[in-house]
């Protein structure tokens, strides 16, 4: 289980590999060769002496123009001692592995994404010894996917869309889009993408919505997130049985899609919902939820 945002930024890469040379092609327009092949490597650099050192996320791409290792960092904040540890860990696995290191910083942070892009120069003013230029993914560059069809065609980067800019008034949009989208691929890889994704969210109203979306299409209680929405749900006294627990928290889940898209519902609307024991009716509504202009739009078939 991915447990927190720092996880899911750099971990992606390791499910979807391809998307990081993606991400550099499209996203920071570096013209990086095309990978043949591209492999997972030991993230462990530590030394015979007792310092260990570790990358978040270590890839190696066979290109035409040679063998490349790429290195990624997922940064939460500005860290000075980065100055130090980057062009160590570069440094390191070129004598490791007599390959060309690419730096890669994936952060959610705008400042930190500014930061992180300022090259570092080691040596005296006028002369620099040595020099280490980042490649950072960041909200500032990172596209931001609202589009269902966009989405579909590259889900990978809907995912990094939704991890870096799942905040504030775009966070809706963003977020129903992908839903959407993850209903094209297959379900073990989707409920991965829905676990990093969840490890993103900041935001409280946000990271409800997710699990609210994913919830009506199921996703969501494929993987471990999952036992901790039931734990909450015994807690409020859903403790009548599995069923009857599911089916009290989809109708909440209705309500509350409704309630944070700003959508007034009506006391007769409420009750239809709450009173309602049909599970598959349900998630119907939740879906209809999603894109309701009013809440009377839910019964709009029937």
């Amino acid at each position: 289980m991915v447990g927190s945002s720092h996880e899911a930024l750099h971990r992606i890469f390791q499910k979807d590999p391809a998307l990081l040379t993606r991400a550099l092609q499209r996203v920071l327009h570096v013209p990086f060769p095309e990978p043949h092949e591209i492999a997972a490597l030991n993230v462990d650099l530590t030394e015979i002496e007792p310092v260990e050192r570790r990358v978040d996320t270590l890839l190696r791409a066979e290109t035409d123009e040679g063998t490349y290792l790429l290195v990624v960092e997922s940064q939460g904040k500005v860290d000075d001692r980065k100055r130090g540890s980057w062009p160590y860990y570069l440094s390191y696995l070129y004598e490791k592995y007599r390959c060309e290191p690419v730096l890669i910083v994936i952060t959610q942070n705008s400042a930190t994404a500014r930061w992180a892009a300022q090259p570092i120069r080691l040596s005296f003013p006028g002369w620099h010894s040595l020099t280490v230029r980042p490649l950072v993914l960041g909200p500032d560059n990172v596209p931001v996917i609202t589009d269902e069809r966009q989405a579909e065609q590259d889900v990978p980067l809907a995912v990094l869309s939704a991890m870096t800019h799942g905040r504030g008034p775009q966070a809706a949009p963003i977020l129903e889009s992908l839903a959407t989208a993850l209903k094209t691929i297959d379900p073990d890889s989707a409920a991965v993408f829905v676990q990093f994704v969840d490890s993103c969210l900041a935001d409280p109203q946000a990271k409800q919505m997710w699990r609210d979306l994913m919830t009506a299409i199921q996703y969501f209680w494929r993987h471990p997130l999952a036992e901790q929405v039931r734990e909450e749900g015994r807690e409020q006294g859903l403790e009548e049985g599995r069923e009857q627990g599911r089916t009290q928290a989809k109708a909440e889940m209705v309500l509350r899609v409704l309630e944070w898209r700003g959508i007034p519902v009506p006391e007769h609307v409420a009750e239809r919902v709450t009173t309602c024991e049909d599970a598959d009716q349900l998630e119907l509504w939740a879906q209809r939820a999603v894109r309701a202009t009013y809440a009377e739009d839910l019964f709009v078939e029937e």
